[in-house]
């Protein structure tokens, strides 16, 4: 019969949000280019290119909802949209590795100009304790990933309190996170442009923990929707990638902070006066 299903494939309809969604981030990035060098447009053509973007996210994300609870995704498409999060968890371990490569290229080679002295951390730099708030921020982010496993288990296991009850912990310990890393951001001993006396020390920290922070605010913000829709009812133990795509996302943000903490709060300020 013409028309009939006979396949697990989820054929989609046709849908403007890709090319909303393209545009929108064109004008995003190309606007932030624009207000970098002083464009009198540039602030106006950012907006709007960030507002077009997180249109396109609730309206794109809220028909894959909709195409999951009408049936769409079968066990097929189900093991598609976890091969697409991998790849795109892979593409931000490498944009990643880019930061930490910045860092290590200019510690275990340190240029001999005036401001470096050719020494790391560069002379006259007081670095931030690393057994002080990023130990305690360490220990944060542990938690939160044994409190989202808690409530993946909790999902799995047909527990809807425990689900509910674990993403509110992580969502609170994610909170917390980020006052914290505000918190060491606003009293950091060095600067982050060099035109403010830093040096290629705080360009490199700032822009690897940046990066950092606003992926857990990305992920609190994941774990604050799957919070709500699990309050609606969402989610089922054999179908609940909405949700396992958060776990994945925030564990993912936990590995990195590791690397960091270890790179580069304790590795990268060893021997330097420490601030306070």
């Amino acid at each position: 019969m013409a028309g009939t299903k006979n396949h697990d494939y989820h054929i989609l309809a046709p849908d403007p949000w890709p090319l909303i969604g393209a545009f929108s981030a064109l004008a995003l990035t190309g606007g932030g280019v624009m207000w970098m060098h002083d464009n009198a447009y540039g602030p106006a053509i950012t907006l709007a290119g960030l507002v077009g973007v997180i249109v396109t996210m609730i309206s794109w994300w809220g028909n894959t909802i909709k195409e999951a609870h009408a049936g769409d995704h079968t066990p097929v498409v189900q093991l598609h949209l976890r091969y697409g999060m991998i790849l795109f968890i892979a593409s931000e371990v490498m944009f990643f590795v880019a930061w930490f490569w910045a860092f290590f290229n200019a510690s275990l080679f340190p240029s001999a100009v005036e401001t470096i002295g050719a020494q790391w951390p560069p002379k006259g730099t007081e670095v931030l304790d690393p057994f002080g708030y990023p130990l305690l921020n360490t220990l944060i982010l542990l938690c939160s990933g044994t409190t989202v496993t808690w409530a993946h288990h909790a999902l799995i296991n047909g527990d809807r309190e425990g689900l509910k009850k674990g993403l509110l912990a992580t969502i609170a310990l994610g909170l917390v996170f980020t006052a914290v890393q505000a918190y060491e951001y606003m009293h950091a001993p060095f600067a982050f442009k060099t035109t403010n006396g830093g040096t290629i020390y705080g360009s490199t920290f700032f822009m690897a923990t940046g990066f950092h922070g606003f992926h857990v605010i990305v992920g609190t913000i994941f774990l604050i929707v799957c919070y709500f829709r699990a309050v609606k009812g969402h989610f089922t133990p054999k179908q609940h990638f909405g949700f396992e795509a958060a776990a994945w996302y925030w564990h993912f943000v936990d590995v990195v902070w590791l690397f960091l903490f270890v790179s580069i709060y304790i590795w990268g300020s060893w021997g330097a006066p420490v601030h306070g």
